[in-house]
């Protein structure tokens, strides 16, 4: 956005006071969580975005967006490029509007999403294997057609529509401390800080993100917006490389903090909501509750009024058992640990013994040879940070070998799956992760790919319902340097990483 035709903060007070959301969106509660109040020792509340008719809050600033329209644009139609909730969005926005929307989907998109599309009256075009393809043919069809194109967050509009919440907030409640909001694109962080900053700015707004999808981070260190080269996307919802021009400009500005969290802390975020409001959020809906958790901890606050956004909940079914095996470990409840004990009969027993009395959440074993045993053992905590060493000092002063898994990506994600899996006879092998867009046959174009080159020693594979699947993979070592394997791989465009040297690979497998 040019600098002359930059939005004023108090005509984006008058855009969000002026705008006309609720001749479709809903005025969302915010509901206490009175069990997490009372656990972390501050009253907490949750704003329920999830209970909007799309069941996220971008359909508030999709419909702003489209109702400044004129009369000549909206009858040409609206274009946008999406798999997600700002598909949705703008298909309600301008069905409740008369005018008509054409989506560009990803054909990867799963049957789904693309049915809630159409059913919202929205013509769904499917172009390209990924967003970015399908941005591409979206633009195309704009320049064609002549159809406006609505953004999903780097808009002034769109921005205003975002911050109808913040206005919400405070007439709910404004005698809060701190307001936690999840960042994407940045539209919605920017709507409701630049809406709260003026008239109540002692209130923080706080940014959450994702570790590993920390644009509004980078660009705040960089001091513009910066591309990442690569995002997660278990929290695809604000899976977003760059953040925009606008929404950045508003959140340097007002923004207070910027708190990132993993997607453990994300999973047990999700599990809070569904204790206290029995909600079913979708990773990118409970960020920025992970992101509150997160604060209250590094500050040890009390008796504060927090509250944070619960941004939408699109959720995929089959991604709750990725989400339930990790939101113990994202609470600090759980750890998990590599053991070796004697091959012996009792040595299961003398193990527990030594445990004193902790409950154990997951116990693998398969027998390896005579004389010692690995075992891959979860162990229920109440304090982290002060048990998991006195766990392990306790074990290795009775002489076992113990490896801290807690934090091993490929341990939680893989390993605990395969105990057992070691070859039966020496093996000069390489392990690696890849990443691959999951689609129908996903698998099999994956291995079609690969091809035949190399022997392969180990496989694991299991979809979680996520948008990009994760394989574990060994290949015999044929006498070919490294370099040539893992060019290979950069010739045939996967996303990976060599484990070879990783703990838990090399404590089992």
């Amino acid at each position: 956005m040019q600098e002359a035709t930059r939005v004023s903060a108090n005509d984006y007070l008058r855009r969000i006071l002026l705008s006309p959301v609720y001749e479709v969106a809903e005025f969302t509660p915010l509901q206490s969580m009175s069990r997490l109040s009372q656990r972390l020792h501050n009253a907490i509340f949750i704003k329920r975005e999830d209970l909007q008719p799309v069941h996220s809050f971008k359909l508030r600033g999709a419909y702003n967006r489209i109702a400044q329209l004129s009369d000549e644009q909206k009858a040409r139609g609206v274009i946008a490029a999406s798999a997600g909730n700002h598909a949705q969005g703008v298909a309600l926005s301008a069905a409740k509007l008369g005018i008509q929307a054409t989506i560009v989907m990803p054909v990867t998109t799963p049957d789904i999403k693309v049915s809630s599309v159409r059913a919202r009256g929205a013509q769904v075009v499917l172009r390209g294997e990924n967003f970015d393809e399908a941005n591409q043919y979206c633009q195309e069809l704009m320049t064609q057609h002549g159809y406006t194109m609505i953004p999903p967050f780097d808009d002034p509009d769109v921005i205003a529509g975002q911050g109808t919440i913040g206005k919400e907030l405070l007439d709910q409640d404004n005698h809060l401390d701190a307001i936690f909001v999840p960042v994407g694109g940045g539209g919605l962080a920017a709507g409701i800080a630049v809406y709260i900053k003026q008239l109540l700015p002692n209130i923080k707004v706080i940014a959450v993100e994702p570790h590993e999808s920390a644009c509004l981070k980078a660009a705040l260190q960089a001091g513009e917006p910066t591309t990442l080269d690569r995002v997660g996307l278990f929290a695809d919802g604000v899976a977003v490389k760059r953040i925009g021009q606008e929404t950045f400009r508003l959140c340097q500005q007002y923004i207070d903090e910027v708190v990132t969290v993993s997607s453990d802390e994300i999973c047990a975020a999700m599990q809070d909501i569904f204790d206290d409001t029995r909600a079913i959020s979708e990773p990118s809906g409970a960020l920025a509750l992970a992101g509150l958790k997160r604060y209250i901890s590094d500050h040890q606050l009390t008796n504060q009024r927090l509250a944070c956004i619960l941004s939408g909940a699109n959720m995929n079914f089959h991604n709750l058992r990725y989400v339930s095996e990790r939101s113990e470990l994202g609470e600090k409840k759980e750890i998990i640990l590599a053991v070796t004990i004697p091959e012996r009969v009792g040595a299961y027993l003398e193990f527990v013994e030594y445990l004193g009395g902790r409950s154990i959440t997951e116990f693998n074993y398969r027998y390896g040879d005579n004389r010692l045993a690995n075992i891959y053992v979860g162990i229920k905590v109440a304090d982290r940070e002060q048990e998991l060493p006195e766990i392990i000092e306790t074990l290795r002063q009775a002489d076992y070998q113990v490896v801290d898994l807690t934090d091993d990506e490929i341990a939680k994600l893989h390993v605990r799956h395969m105990v057992g899996g070691k070859a039966p006879r020496p093996l000069k092998e390489h392990i690696f992760s890849f990443e691959f867009a999951e689609q129908p046959r996903a698998l099999l174009r994956f291995l079609q790919t690969l091809g035949p080159k190399w022997n392969i020693t180990l496989f694991h594979y299991r979809n979680h319902g996520a948008a990009y699947g994760q394989v574990l993979v060994g290949f015999e070592d044929n006498g070919e340097d490294l370099l040539t394997l893992t060019q290979y791989f950069d010739q045939i465009g996967f996303t990976y990483h060599c484990e070879t040297n990783n703990p838990a690979c090399q404590f089992f497998l």
